[in-house]
């Protein structure tokens, strides 16, 4: 079985093993020490920098043949489904107000209807004119 000393003659891939683990760590532990340095933060800030500067051109570019390919092919655009999710935005946020303004008219009828007990359960607001009778009651 396996021995925890650090070298064994007859374990070859123990001896790369533990040569793998040491190296990883030592590579760690700079890599560490490097990357939380000033001068690392600033020379990725300016890579950054100069990679968003030059691949804006492309990006512009893109996006007009994009929108020229999307709209050959009677596609929509990003800006087009944008417009409808801000249209669909505004008719769910109307719908939403007419809503609430039904609800309170509903809570606002409340206390002005009275069961009617001529018409058998119906509805009779008060101050309107008695309920007509319905057609599927029998008339004598």
């Amino acid at each position: 079985m396996s021995q925890n000393s650090p070298f064994d003659p007859f374990d070859p891939t123990g001896m790369l093993k533990s040569m793998r683990d040491s190296s990883m760590d030592t590579w760690s532990k700079m890599m560490i020490e490097l990357v939380n340095t000033d001068a690392y933060s600033q020379a990725t800030g300016t890579m950054l920098d100069a990679w968003l500067s030059t691949s804006k051109p492309f990006r512009k570019l893109l996006e007009a043949v994009m929108t020229q390919v999307l709209t050959n092919f009677n596609m929509p655009t990003r800006s087009d489904v944008i417009s409808l999710a801000e249209r669909l935005v505004n008719i769910e946020m109307r719908l939403d107000d007419l809503d609430a303004r039904l609800d309170e008219t509903q809570r606002a009828m409340r206390p002005l209807t009275l069961p009617s007990p001529s018409t058998g359960g119906e509805v009779m607001v008060k101050g309107a004119a008695e309920p007509k009778p319905s057609l599927t009651e029998n008339q004598s």
